[in-house]
């Protein structure tokens, strides 16, 4: 056999089993985690807890901080439960599509951007244990879960991922975890299943005090000008998508756990 289709070869199966290996951890969670009642009948003021599920995803529901009380076995169940993962696949699915629809100049500066938490790592063990975004936000305990460096791929994510890179699109990474998170995240991401990419973005000081949105529409705006061609962008909260450069196709993946503006 020669060595370049064998590498090649070897690279897909890597990413086959790495994703299979996702897929039944979140599977083991979904059985250890997930609260054995639902409340879908629940509500909170003048709303059911699976309208208000719905206003957050629209985005018409804003500046939240916590998951109201009454939805976090709603929540839970939610998240934890197979529709999760089925919404997060039509996410995926449409932006596959959306990707080889495009005729490409293969010039090596088509760039896709991911967020991390909720995106490309599922930080479901530790919302398991913290409420699934009922209890207020602990910075302290959650930074404490992301330096354990266990946090598993979203299986949907790990293969959009895979299939981008196969079709030459390079990946680039713009997440809201800090500077001093960058060993860890670059450790955990290869762990599971993100072997390469050409960026690694992480919110350094100087935006301390700005929005999300600031902050990463900053960071698209230096990848362009450094002569990038985004075609793609796929996050969980409004604030990876929205702000300037976004002259390209964006996806939104589910989350009500939390809000980022």
């Amino acid at each position: 056999m020669e060595l370049v289709p064998f590498l090649f070869f070897f690279f897909l199966t890597t990413i086959v089993a790495t994703i299979q290996a996702s897929d039944r951890s979140i599977s083991h969670q979904i059985h250890v985690l997930r609260p054995q009642t639902g409340s879908h009948g629940r509500h909170v003021p003048g709303i059911s807890c699976m309208s208000w599920r719905l206003g957050v995803e629209a985005h018409n529901i804003l500046g939240w901080t916590t998951v109201p009380a009454v939805c976090e076995r709603y929540v839970g169940n939610y998240m934890l439960g197979h529709q999760y993962r089925q919404d997060s696949k039509a996410v995926t699915n449409e932006a596959l599509l959306y990707a080889k629809s495009l005729n490409l100049t293969k010039d090596g500066k088509n760039l896709w951007v991911f967020d991390i938490d909720e995106t490309a790592l599922s930080n479901l063990p530790y919302y398991a244990r913290h409420g699934f975004g009922a209890e207020l936000y602990n910075s302290t305990a959650f930074n404490a879960w992301v330096l354990e460096g266990t946090a598993p791929a979203l299986p949907e994510s790990l293969r959009l991922y895979s299939k981008l890179m196969a079709l030459g699109i390079k990946v680039a990474f713009i997440t809201g975890r800090g500077e001093s998170q960058r060993r860890i995240t670059e450790i955990n991401l290869k762990f599971v299943g993100y072997l390469n990419w050409e960026k690694l973005i992480l919110k350094n000081t100087s935006y301390s005090g700005n929005t999300s949105v600031v902050y990463k529409s900053s960071e698209r705006r230096k990848l362009e000008e450094s002569e990038y061609r985004i075609i793609g962008n796929i996050g969980d909260q409004w604030s990876d998508l929205l702000g300037t450069n976004v002259d390209y196709r964006t996806f939104k993946l589910p989350d009500p756990m939390y809000y980022i503006n």
